[in-house]
């Protein structure tokens, strides 16, 4: 890490975090700069996910951070999942990702949706990491569109048979189970779990990418896949229980892109002071300080955003759609700071010397997946007018 993390409050949020938030906070900042810092440049470079950090980040609590400790959980609030995340971000989108998936995409749905003997079976072990878990939703020809989704199970009598595909699926190749989604007989939606190993269920994964080059993403294959109607979630129908999910996502992701902004932040602002031109700092220059400036002022707008939902969500008052609205501004925020903090560390901010370039081309997935950035803009849209947009047919003209 070239500088030494300084992260801005410029408005003095911490006053208004407790002692609990601090003290996780400060556990996953310092496990980033001591275990990820050291290793993330190469990782991406690589195209690898180191697998030690799911063991690791199981022993700071960052999985599933706000279920009960009766399943594993750390029993903590929204805002400490939130600072989390923010946490792991600043380390890479890819260890949030992992985190993000892990909490939200599948403890959140079987804590929520899931039988006792589901949640006592599955929350302990991947809340310790000694599970792995992926989310299976998006398909090849069905992405904002998920009710049209593809994936099938046809009731057996006394199992069901998957069958389907899913793409663009973090932790896929290398997760032990599957929190699926896939609609019945009926064309209802219904959640279940598919774990590695059952016949017809396999996980390619998906190579050559610019993007989270340290995340594991693959497929989802089901190829007549018998899955015991034990593992059928049974607390939910229809696609409200994906969403939910996404909810839970997208909450966490508000967060985090804040951690790569204000890394970007730190880096450009230490770079500035020391590198000279001119015989002076280039910090002194009009332009740089407008970059900084223009900045922190739109990290600490998202920081009071998020800080907000939090409380919300802590109140149970959180919509989806504001959860939409932090969602996009937030990642898109974090984007243009990494390209114009890029720009005051001129040539050097495009080497892994610096995080800037692996955060913006990690911040180009971000602000597409769970949700396009112009799909949450409609759903903001949908929510201030009463007028759904989404799906309107162009007239021929």
């Amino acid at each position: 890490m070239p500088y030494p993390y300084t992260p801005p409050d410029y408005y003095l949020l911490d006053e208004l975090l407790s002692d609990e938030h601090k003290i996780i906070r400060s556990a996953v900042r310092d496990w980033v700069d001591r275990s990820v810092m050291p290793v993330i440049e190469e990782a991406a470079q690589n195209h690898e996910f180191p697998l030690r950090f799911i063991r690791e980040l199981g022993e700071l609590g960052a999985f599933g951070p706000f279920i009960p400790e009766k399943y594993g959980g750390a029993g903590m609030d929204h805002i400490a999942y939130g600072v989390i995340m923010t946490e792991l971000e600043r380390g890479d989108s890819a260890i949030r990702s992992a985190a993000s998936v892990q909490t939200s995409l599948v403890m959140y749905p079987i804590y929520t949706f899931g039988s006792e003997e589901q949640k006592r079976k599955y929350l302990p072990k991947l809340a310790s990491g000694e599970l792995i878990g992926c989310f299976g939703l998006t398909e090849p020809n069905h992405g904002s569109d998920p009710g049209s989704m593809e994936t099938r199970i046809r009731d057996m009598g006394d199992h069901y048979l998957l069958n389907g595909a899913k793409m663009w699926i973090t932790n896929s190749p290398i997760a032990d189970i599957a929190v699926v989604w896939a609609k019945d007989d009926d064309g209802k939606v219904r959640g279940l779990i598919a774990e590695k190993g059952m016949k017809g269920f396999s996980a390619p994964e998906t190579r050559n990418k610019w993007s989270l080059r340290a995340s594991v993403t693959g497929e989802l294959v089901f190829d007549n896949v018998k899955i015991p109607k034990e593992n059928i979630l049974p607390g939910i129908k229809g696609l409200k229980g994906p969403l939910m999910c996404l909810n839970s996502a997208r909450y966490g992701i508000a967060w985090g892109a804040v951690g790569a902004a204000t890394d970007c932040y730190n880096t450009a602002l230490q770079y500035s002071l020391e590198r000279k031109q001119f015989d002076q700092p280039i910090a002194s220059f009009q332009l740089q300080q407008k970059k900084l400036a223009e900045a922190l002022t739109e990290i600490t707008k998202a920081q009071l955003l998020v800080w907000r939902l939090g409380v919300l969500k802590n109140q149970g008052k959180a919509t989806p759609a504001q959860i939409s609205m932090a969602k996009r501004n937030n990642v898109e925020m974090a984007l243009k700071v990494a390209r114009e903090t890029r720009q005051i560390l001129g040539a050097m901010g495009i080497t892994g010397d610096f995080p800037m370039m692996r955060h913006m081309m990690n911040l180009e997935s971000v602000i597409t997946y769970e949700g396009t950035h112009d799909v949450h803009l409609l759903i903001t849209g949908a929510d201030i007018t009463g007028i759904n947009a989404f799906g309107i047919k162009a007239k021929n003209r």
